[in-house]
């Protein structure tokens, strides 16, 4: 299992959120802890990040394996995310 560090950014979008999506969004978090490339998760391109959808929200992610931690860089609505 996997430790989760979140960024400023991915806990101000969690704080500022309907309380339905936060538990989707953590619900997935949980299941990225426990393996951290899921089956739809997909690698950015020229980026060491990886994104999972959320219905129309998108988890930015990385994986360090060494240290064993899953850091949250950014979750925002697909047209913002990858800004």
């Amino acid at each position: 299992m996997f430790d989760i560090m979140y960024s400023s950014s991915a806990r101000k979008f969690l704080k500022n959120s309907e309380k339905i999506i936060v538990r989707r969004i953590f619900i997935k978090i949980k299941e990225l802890a426990k393996i951290p490339i899921i089956h739809d998760s997909k690698r950015l391109k020229n980026e060491n990040l990886f994104r999972v959808r959320v219905g129309k929200f998108r988890i930015l992610y990385e994986v360090d394996y060494k240290n064993n931690i899953l850091g949250i860089v950014r979750i925002d609505k697909r047209g913002r995310v990858y800004d």
